[in-house]
């Protein structure tokens, strides 16, 4: 009788249907009547139709070592190793192929390491900084100063501890007489004669007085016209503006 044969006989003998020996193997009915057909072309390969009879064997109330050697005499193409027959029957476990790296991998791994290491050592020496120690400085006894006989100059108070004192006068002749006064805040101010030679320019402060004389005429520039209250040859003049406003004034030898 040939494999497929026993198995199916042996079913029958169990009293099991190919469906009840499906349900119980979880083999697909199709591939078991292929199986007790002889045909194992659909098991995947001879592993697993050497597993599809381990599974079918107790069921079957068959010795799974008398399938297996069935199935070495009628279906199995190539010789098995040793090694894989005692395996399949829990003798020893399959052996491991030990997989080996090529030298193209172990290069590359190599210059990966050398790279790193280049990279290092250059962040390392941009790093470090030169540190330059100053030398020390030893005195001998020739360079010890010794003591001059020349007199020290001592030092003199200034003559004049009077502090200088702010120009409040201006002048380019006598013929008029001008006096301005910030009596309400600071302004800047712009003072020339009638030959348009500048007398001042700059600003008054609240509270300072500053006089101006010219031969024939005194012109102002006021920059905050309220602030400011002016007297010509000793007369109070009117008011020339409003406080912020610029106003621009002429006085004469008759004003």
């Amino acid at each position: 009788m040939s494999l497929g044969s026993v198995i199916r006989q042996a079913r029958i003998d169990a009293g099991l249907s190919i469906d009840d020996l499906s349900e119980r193997t979880s083999i697909r009915a199709g591939l078991l009547k292929e199986i007790e057909s002889d045909d194992f072309t659909k098991c995947g390969g001879e592993t697993y139709a050497r597993g599809h009879l381990r599974n079918i064997a107790p069921h079957i109330k068959m010795d799974s070592q008398l399938l297996l050697e069935l199935f070495e005499n009628e279906q199995s193409m190539q010789p098995r190793r040793i090694q894989e027959m005692l395996a399949e029957n829990n003798v020893m476990t399959n052996p491991v192929d030990k997989k080996t790296i090529s030298w193209k991998t172990l290069a590359g791994i190599s210059l990966s390491t050398l790279a790193l290491l280049a990279a290092v050592q250059i962040i390392i020496s941009n790093s470090k900084t030169t540190t330059v120690t100053q030398p020390e400085v030893v005195a001998s006894e020739s360079a010890v100063a010794q003591p001059s006989n020349t007199p020290v100059a001592e030092p003199t108070q200034s003559t004049s501890s009077e502090p200088t004192q702010v120009r409040d006068t201006y002048s380019s002749g006598t013929g008029v007489l001008v006096n301005v006064t910030a009596s309400r805040g600071n302004s800047w101010l712009f003072v020339s004669d009638s030959n348009g030679t500048t007398l001042f320019s700059g600003q008054i402060k609240n509270g300072q007085k500053l006089n101006f004389s010219a031969t024939s005429r005194v012109s102002l520039k006021v920059g905050n016209a309220g602030a400011v209250d002016v007297s010509v040859n000793g007369k109070s003049a009117q008011q020339i503006g409003s406080d912020g406003e610029v106003v621009s004034v002429s006085y004469g030898v008759t004003s």
